[in-house]
């Protein structure tokens, strides 16, 4: 099993340098995989020698069995998928047993957003009297003003921000650069921080991360996520919210409002535009709910 790992190895490689894929993608990549050499062993079979297209359906109705999600099923293949052309491309196999494996068909969930009413209750609860409640009322504008994912967020260093001219570069997936455009609320926000928290909460001047925790350092996601949770509670909102309602909500919100999916589309940072179509049909609901508390036929 130590020449499987060997390929797992080689293959996360491959997929950091030759295809530059994010450091969370990659650890999942490499989960999955391990995952599947774990479920072979236990039937005696081996990625490279003797598993075929039959053993990779029913490692994947296995994990159907435990409960486990579509999405999580479809990734798993897909993870399988790529390691074997890697395999193939390499002659480590001559043949691709996933090849004709089909992915599970997923159904596509709305995502779930806030109103507008909701997006500025949340931002009116954090206290600017102390550094770390301007800290979160920054993240907060800056991400309802961007749309850019809670990653790319605590990812911002002091030098991809500007104020002047209004924009933030952030850093998606696949390590595509972009720029995004700041509001002025987001700005003066973002500004406010900069100027008269950050140098109370960081530990050294060489700190480049722009978000820093209660420790000095660059904030994580989790943390973030309590941050998000906390002022949603003070907010009464009964909503699920997740690191994504921002992002979601920001979206959602710029279409409603006569946004084009094109520009959406780039400033959320999507490689193909069906990602970003899903929030069109969020607005059509949005439509059928005023269209039917208003109308008076409806």
């Amino acid at each position: 099993m130590i020449i499987v790992e060997s390929y797992v190895n080689q293959f996360i490689h491959y997929l950091a340098e030759e295809r530059g894929l994010a450091p969370n993608t990659l650890e999942s990549y490499g989960r999955d995989l391990r995952q599947f050499q774990t479920y072979l062993q236990s039937s005696d079979m081996d990625v490279v020698k003797n598993s075929d297209r039959t053993t990779i359906i029913g490692y994947l109705n296995n994990l159907q069995v435990k409960g486990r999600a579509v999405s999580t099923i479809s990734r798993n293949l897909a993870a399988i998928k790529s390691f074997y052309q890697f395999l193939v491309r390499e002659r480590y196999v001559e043949k691709d047993p996933a090849m004709n494996v089909e992915s599970p068909k997923l159904e596509k969930k709305l995502p779930k957003i806030l109103s507008i009413a909701e997006v500025e209750e949340l931002l009116r609860q954090p206290s600017t009297t102390l550094p770390a409640g301007m800290r979160d009322k920054a993240m907060l504008e800056l991400l309802y003003a961007t749309g850019i994912r809670v990653s790319e967020l605590i990812s911002l260093n002091i030098s991809d921000v500007n104020l002047d001219m209004g924009y933030i570069k952030c850093l998606g997936k696949g390590s595509k650069e972009r720029i995004v455009p700041l509001g002025s609320i987001a700005v003066k926000c973002v500004l406010e921080y900069t100027q008269k928290a950050r140098m109370k909460l960081v530990r050294t001047y060489e700190e480049p991360a722009l978000f820093v925790n209660h420790h000095g350092n660059r904030l994580t996601r989790q943390g973030f996520w309590k941050i998000i949770k906390k002022y949603a509670h003070e907010a009464n909102i009964t909503k699920d919210i997740t690191p994504h309602t921002l992002r979601h909500s920001f979206a959602t919100h710029l279409l409603e409002n006569g946004a084009d999916l094109r520009s959406v589309q780039e400033m959320l940072g999507h490689a193909d535009i069906s990602t970003t179509q899903i929030y069109t049909h969020v607005t059509k609901n949005h439509l059928k709910e005023v269209y039917d508390k208003t109308h008076p036929r409806a």
